[in-house]
């Protein structure tokens, strides 16, 4: 039996049309050519592929290592386009940030072993992340970026009966590929089947020692025990916080976090307050000399706590809270939270709405670990049991972290919560200021002098 074959003008069969480029000029579109090679050759009369026909397969084998890694949202993701000295950071978060994009751009030449990258939203840790995937991929090298609410919806939706794909091979897909990149490792629901699926991955990557990178906002204390045993094990992880705000809050104050009214504040300086020396009694405008100058020697080195307490309203308590939190703030050194007492039970409160962005622990371990924290308004709150358990919690464990704190309250301090009181009043690690002076708004005026006629 006898094929029959067509012939193009060259005398070349048409059936393999196609293959290749038809306008190449080494093999005129077949794919493939003969080489010139001496009969005694090895490969004389044996066609070989053409080059044109390996560009296109390279093209193809780029183009489903792209859709495997479903990285086509953050193609734009790369080291060339991420700031390494991010925007308005200060010295410390800069040399943080540059650190660890040089360690990024280390993985991807050569990965090994595990990199985690903590910090929180927008820090620029998912950005540089997706450029080791996409360094890989240009290298021609396989990488798989999936976020990990994504990859478990991706396993539940082999069980269909339309899936195209069967659960055995996507799982061992995602456990074997050379690198894995999953992307906010928490963020994902903790059902049982979640844990054990997420368990067996990372499990087999460890044993396998396969690169694995990890970005998450968690704390690892947050994270599945038999997950976080294999993130900490220093012979593999590289584990590297992110100090960097949200790079999204272009405009904004990078240095302070949203909670913050600071900005409020920001004419509340040292130099714009007013030590009335000319109004107030002698033994007044010295006590308020020395809350002034206190506030100063602790806004130049912040340690433990400082109180400001008085017995009246508007008599600079807050001025001087908010002058600390500023300079402090204008040298860059830490990261300054300002609030209302009120304000910040208010904003706990919000996280129990469905529809919040933040859960409860979260926001309240920022407002827990803020570097300055300033309370203001300490005693105007609703004094709940719920409001005075949170306080407590956030007053024993900033006094038993020694972490620098400002507080401002017009309560007698033996009408607060003793168990704020006893943190208030303790010397070794507080200093409680009253301040004496009467209230700037309706307080004694200034005498002028009278006129002799």
């Amino acid at each position: 039996m006898s094929i029959k074959t067509s012939s193009s003008d060259d005398g070349r069969a048409d059936d393999n049309a196609g293959l290749g480029k038809p306008d190449c000029p080494h093999c005129g579109g077949l794919g493939y050519t003969i080489p010139d090679v001496p009969p005694v050759h090895p490969r004389f009369g044996r066609a070989a592929a053409c080059t044109c026909r390996a560009i296109e397969q390279e093209m193809a084998r780029m183009d489903n290592l792209l859709q495997l890694s479903q990285l086509g949202a953050l193609a734009a993701c790369t080291f060339d386009a991420f700031i390494p000295e991010g925007i308005g950071l200060n010295q410390a978060k800069k040399l943080n940030l540059k650190l660890t994009c040089d360690r990024a751009r280390a993985f991807a030449e050569e990965p090994k072993g595990w990199l985690v990258l903590k910090g929180g939203y927008g820090c620029g840790k998912t950005h540089l992340a997706a450029a080791i995937a996409n360094h890989r991929l240009a290298m021609g090298h396989p990488a798989l970026f999936i976020s990990v609410p994504d990859l478990l919806d991706h396993l539940r939706s082999t069980y269909a009966p339309s899936s195209s794909v069967s659960y055995d091979r996507r799982f061992d897909q995602v456990r074997n590929t050379p690198l894995l990149v999953l992307d906010d490792l928490g963020s994902q629901s903790n059902t049982e089947w979640a844990q054990e699926k997420l368990y067996q991955i990372f499990n087999h990557r460890y044993n396998a020692r396969l690169p694995t990178i990890i970005t998450t906002n968690e704390e690892l204390e947050s994270i599945e025990m038999r997950i976080r045993s294999r993130m900490v094990d220093p012979g593999l992880v590289q584990i590297i916080t992110i100090l960097a705000p949200d790079f999204r809050r272009s405009g904004v104050d990078q240095e302070q976090s949203d909670l913050s009214t600071l900005s409020l504040h920001h004419d509340q300086l040292f130099e714009t307050f007013d030590l009335r020396q000319r109004e107030l009694p002698r033994a007044q405008a010295e006590n308020l000399q020395r809350a002034f100058e206190t506030a100063r020697e602790f806004a130049e080195t912040p340690q433990d706590w400082l109180v400001l307490n008085s017995v009246a309203y508007g008599n600079g308590k807050t001025h001087l809270a908010a002058a600390i939190a500023n300079a402090v703030s204008k040298r860059g050194e830490q990261q300054v939270l300002f609030i209302m007492v009120p304000d910040l039970l208010d904003h706990l409160r919000a996280t129990f709405n469905p529809s919040s962005g933040v859960r409860l622990d979260k926001r309240f371990d920022e407002v827990k670990t803020a570097p300055l924290l300033v309370l203001d308004d300490l005693g105007t709150e609703s004094a709940t049991a719920w409001a005075r358990e949170k306080l407590y919690q956030l007053f024993n464990y900033r006094y038993n972290a020694r972490l620098p704190t400002v507080i401002t309250t017009a309560t007698p301090v033996d009408e607060l919560d003793p168990r704020l009181a006893t943190r208030m009043l303790d010397g070794s690690r507080c200093t409680f200021f009253l301040i004496e002076a009467p209230s700037y708004r309706g307080g004694v005026k200034p005498k002028r002098k009278s006129r002799k006629r």
